[in-house]
């Protein structure tokens, strides 16, 4: 079984004894931060709410409860686009707040570049904790933590912008695929240290941070 783990600010959870919430139809859940996670069903864990994103519940996001502002029905394809829709303003007459769908994102970008989209989120979760505005003490910023000198070379004008910033890691990810015969330790291990001490190194470099970084992204993808 494949599982994702969402800790959206860096906090883990002990797992309890799942108590179970029905959930006949698709759900959209709407985070505090302005995320939203499309499921199928939903399940209280402990602290944290898992949410199904695959209809076999093979895949599913531990998300902590506290970090759910409310819940809503999954839009239906044949709706119109919402700039045909009523007012989208909030209460008050405000703007009402963006949304983004961290999964769409995830799935667009790793259409794109042929990549499996677990090894995305799981890199974005080891990266930053899926925290937009995470930035590491060497400077590396965004969900999944761009150089600045990264973020220039693939055209990234706001590297706290989900779409921009998962746009460029995946790109990066593949051309690192494509460099390392998809050994995907060696990739994993020049995104987390850099090609240049992978390529000094003939392998994955002899860093416990590096070599912890490709040993839990894997252990997830297994």
């Amino acid at each position: 079984m494949r599982r994702l783990f969402l800790f959206l600010f860096g906090a883990g959870a002990v797992v309890m004894l799942a108590a179970v919430l029905p959930c006949f139809a698709d759900e959209v859940a709407v985070l505090t931060n302005g995320f939203t996670i499309q499921h199928h069903r939903r399940e209280v864990v402990g602290e944290l709410t898992r949410l199904y994103i695959s209809a076999d519940g093979a895949s599913f996001v531990d998300v902590p409860t506290a970090d759910i502002d409310h819940y809503e029905e999954a839009p239906i394809p044949a709706d119109p686009p919402p700039a045909k829709r009523a007012n989208p303003a909030g209460a008050g007459g405000f703007p009402a707040r963006p949304k983004t769908d961290l999964g769409d994102v995830v799935n667009q970008a790793s259409g794109r570049y042929r990549l499996d989209p677990d090894l995305v989120n799981s890199v974005i979760n080891a990266e930053s904790g899926f925290n937009v505005r995470a930035v590491s003490p060497k400077g590396a910023q965004g969900l999944m933590q761009l150089m600045p000198a990264t973020s220039e070379q693939f055209g990234v004008k706001d590297p706290f912008d989900p779409r921009q910033s998962v746009e460029a890691g995946a790109k990066l990810l593949k051309q690192l695929l494509t460099k390392y015969n998809n050994d995907v330790s060696l990739a994993l291990a020049a995104y987390n240290a850099g090609e240049g001490r992978v390529d000094h190194d003939g392998g994955v470099p002899q860093i416990p941070e590096t070599q912890n970084y490709v040993n839990d992204i894997q252990s997830k993808l297994k």
